[in-house]
């Protein structure tokens, strides 16, 4: 059926104008670079690059046409393949931008700053882009031990843990059995600080059975103990501590709707105790900065401060999310403040010294660089037995190219002599834990250094199906793509891929 005159009329004038657009758009574009040629020829090269990427801005299509072209006839064409980078970028094909500048990365055999700078940015967002695609799909399950116990590790004033520490002894109540409070004599309960206070019908609760699991690491078990608690009628003395404590598992499964919720209803509470409502706030302000809702998130953790600014876990916690999302100044403020108020807890220490490493590396200052390894040399004199602490050590003297000095095992994996025996130790690692993903991670950064891209690309995929947290997931995805970036730009130049060569 032909259009109406009308309708023809109309849609011929809005294509003319579109057509009018686009022709304006080119000879801006077109004027653009050739001051931009001028302004290099005049040797005034932080001016050409201002001009070219204005060009950019104002035609990307026509740019990444034309760059096409030029590659066609040139595949190793550097100065075509940045530009049609920069046009990928602005269009938003994040991953023809990665590729591209990955292939000049290699071309300038990793020493052009700016390309790697732009790698950079590029594959940041990127990551971030897919990691959020993929939490969208991704199905509920239990993290790793290791990771659930890091993770209660990091809270020194949990109410919920308190409940049962410092003494194992409570894990040799049956608790199903008629007999508790008698075998809880027999175990030395009287003496437990943990059970002091309960009666023998507490020690009986759905409650103490799940921080029994919690303490044994028996995770599956928790939100189903924890959901028949809340169940009873009238509600048991426990109530609250059951929601804080199936939030926490909820939150740390990725059912994070059903997170909210819990923590919601706490926080609706009348009278709520004090610590109680503080690790209410510092557990959903993690989870709300996770879902990129930064305001809300850190609204909490400015909420628990006014709570009770003594508490040295709103400190510690703000500071790991503080990492996560590049506020490092920020992050090293919060640590030091939780070592302020809590000197004997590593971790802080740790963390902070590791907020540095990041600071130095986004600097790239030598000279802050050596103050976060003296930062971390102090912190391992005080907790030599820290092993996240030596691992984190070992990272910052390999960054500064002093593997002579390190007595770290995990430093081997810098060095292709001893390559295999850290390897042995990882796969090791995963036959007792086969849900630990900084197991995968580190063998798919062993195969990039190895030059096996292929392999790595499987292993950090097998460690992204296992990741909880948009950040951890986003970092994850920024070494998928590099390495497969990697992989299609050497097939690209038609040239073997270089080795020990990471620098995305």
């Amino acid at each position: 059926m032909a259009p109406t005159k009308e309708y023809s009329s109309s849609f011929e004038g809005w294509e003319r104008w579109q057509i009018a657009v686009a022709i304006t758009k080119l000879q801006q574009a077109q004027e653009l670079k050739d001051r931009g040629n001028k302004s290099f020829k005049a040797a005034k090269y932080d001016e050409a690059i201002t001009f070219y990427t204005q060009a950019i801005e104002k035609s990307p299509q026509k740019v990444l046409e034309n760059c096409t072209e030029a590659i066609k006839l040139n595949g190793k064409y550097t100065k075509a393949l940045n530009r049609r980078a920069q046009a990928a970028e602005q269009l938003g094909d994040l991953q023809m931008s990665l590729e591209d500048v990955t292939a000049v990365c290699i071309l300038e055999g990793f020493q052009n700053q700016a390309t790697l700078q732009m790698a950079d940015k590029v594959l940041k967002a990127l990551g971030k882009e897919k990691a959020k695609e993929e939490l969208q799909k991704k199905k509920k399950s239990m993290p790793s031990k290791h990771f659930l116990k890091s993770y209660f590790s990091s809270f020194t004033q949990d109410p919920v843990q308190q409940f049962v520490e410092p003494e194992e002894k409570i894990l040799n109540i049956p608790v199903d059995d008629e007999s508790s409070e008698e075998n809880a004599g027999q175990s030395g309960a009287g003496d437990n600080p943990a059970v002091n206070g309960l009666s023998s019908s507490a020690l009986k609760s759905v409650f103490s059975k799940a921080v029994v699991c919690l303490k044994g690491g028996e995770y599956e078990r928790i939100i189903p103990l924890c959901t028949e608690e809340l169940g009873l009628t009238p509600p048991s003395p426990h109530h609250q501590l059951a929601l804080l404590l199936r939030g926490t598992m909820f939150n740390l499964t990725a059912q994070n709707s059903e997170a909210v919720e819990d923590f919601d209803q706490l926080l609706g509470v009348d009278n709520l105790d004090k610590k109680v409502k503080v690790n209410v706030l510092i557990k959903r302000g993690g989870l709300y900065i996770n879902q990129d809702r930064r305001t809300d998130g850190l609204a909490d953790f400015a909420h628990a401060i006014r709570i009770d600014s003594s508490n040295s876990d709103i400190y510690h916690h703000r500071g790991y999310q503080n990492i996560q999302i590049d506020r490092l100044e920020d992050a090293i403020r919060d640590f030091e403040n939780s070592i302020s108020k809590n000197p004997d807890f590593p971790n802080s220490y740790i963390q902070r010294s590791y907020a540095e490493h990041r600071r130095a590396a986004a600097e790239q200052s030598t000279t802050k660089l050596e103050r976060a390894i003296k930062s971390y040399e102090q912190t391992l004199k005080t907790f030599p037995d820290n092993a996240d602490g030596h691992a984190l050590y070992a990272q910052a003297l390999c960054d500064l190219g002093r593997f002579d000095d390190a007595d770290n095992e995990l430093l081997k994996l810098q060095w292709k002599q001893n390559i295999d025996e850290p390897v042995t130790l990882i796969k090791q690692a995963i036959e007792l834990d086969d849900k630990c993903e900084y197991a995968y991670e580190m063998l798919g950064t062993i195969e990039v250094q190895r030059g096996d891209m292929v392999n790595a690309v499987k292993l950090f995929k097998k460690a992204i199906d296992l990741c909880r947290t948009e950040s951890e997931m986003s970092h994850l995805f920024s070494l998928l793509h590099a390495a497969k970036a990697q992989l299609k730009a050497a097939e690209m130049l038609e040239i073997p891929l270089p080795k020990d060569f990471s620098p995305m």
